[in-house]
């Protein structure tokens, strides 16, 4: 009875208020008591080590690294059928121009070249090219080589100059020679090219030549890269274009030599000799045309010269080994009597 009663004053610990001993310091807590601190029981060894155990089975998504030798074939196979979307329809618009000829086809040079000039000027922005000027003479450029010869074209080129250098002094500002440099260096590269693409297309037979020429360089690119993906061990030129190997450059050249002989089949106006020296000169200018235009992207601090054939880059992209290989099937094909 009396030991169910309370004490006096109706707290139940000692006298005081006080619930541990003397001196103020509470005792070690009972077992079975949770801690007053309000932190977590510690885990015991046991638990941490499944834990870590189960980490290691399950590790979060956003860390866990992903297989890349089944992807990169994947990949690989993709940009080529990629690629092969996007030339078909090129070479469909490109042929029928050839095939109508005439002012049609410079127009469409003439197009092209804009294209590609605004890609590399754009790519040349701190040098502060004069555009106008460039768009202006490579526009004279093709009309001289439809309307005139070699001659004209060659004195487009050389007034351009000039007229360059004016239109550069009276808009003033600093950088003067690198803006000159910048814009002849549109004019020289792709004036050039797509005037010599007229004056391949008036000579006899210059259409099925041009075809020729695209049909050698667009194989040989294709063929050097899968020739690359398949045998790639050695690098062509590592600082220029890491990706570009010595096995890809030879299959490229081997499959521009074939592509040029089997076209001869289909064209009895061209000699086996005639073939060789056009497939010869693709298959060394079409990859130097290449490094030139990766030269120039690596220069300017970018991977491709524009986005008009979407992730496959722009028009200079996919034309800078034509650029070399037009003007080299011009002149070989010039030299051959007719």
């Amino acid at each position: 009875m009396s030991s169910s009663r309370r004490p006096p004053g109706g707290r139940s610990g000692p006298p005081g208020g006080r619930s541990g001993p003397p001196g103020g310091r509470s005792g070690p807590p009972e077992s079975g008591r949770p801690r007053e601190s309000g932190r977590p029981p510690a885990r015991t060894s046991r638990q941490s080590g499944a834990s870590r155990q189960s980490a290691a089975r399950h590790p979060p998504a956003r860390g866990r690294p992903e297989p890349r030798g089944p992807r990169r074939r994947e990949r690989g196979g993709s940009d080529l059928a990629a690629r092969i979307l996007v030339a078909v329809p090129a070479a469909i618009v490109a042929i029928i121009f050839v095939d109508v000829g005439g002012l049609a086809f410079a127009l469409f040079m003439i197009a092209v070249g804009w294209l590609c000039m605004h890609e590399l000027y754009r790519l040349l922005h701190r040098w502060r090219p004069v555009v106008g000027v460039g768009f202006a003479a490579l526009a004279a450029m093709v009309l001289a080589g439809r309307y005139g010869g070699q001659h004209d074209v060659l004195l487009v080129a050389l007034c351009a100059f000039p007229v360059i250098f004016v239109a550069v002094l009276l808009r003033g500002h600093g950088g003067m020679t690198v803006a000159v440099a910048g814009t002849l260096l549109g004019v020289y590269w792709l004036g050039f090219a797509f005037a010599h693409a007229e004056l391949l297309r008036r000579l006899p037979h210059g259409g099925g030549v041009v075809i020729d020429v695209l049909i050698g360089t667009f194989l040989g690119d294709t063929g050097a890269y899968a020739g690359g993906r398949l045998f790639g061990r050695r690098p062509l030129a590592p600082e220029i274009s890491p990706k570009k190997t010595v096995e890809g450059l030879f299959c490229g050249m081997l499959t521009t030599i074939v592509a040029i002989f089997v076209a001869e089949l289909f064209q009895p106006w061209l000699t086996q000799g005639d073939a060789l020296a056009l497939a010869l000169a693709i298959a060394v200018l079409g990859p130097l045309g290449d490094l030139f235009e990766s030269v120039v992207k690596r220069d300017a601090g970018t991977k491709d010269a524009g986005s008009v054939f979407g992730a496959h880059g722009g028009a200079l992209d996919r034309l800078d080994a034509v650029i070399f290989t037009i003007v080299a099937g011009y002149y070989i094909w010039s030299a051959v009597p007719h």
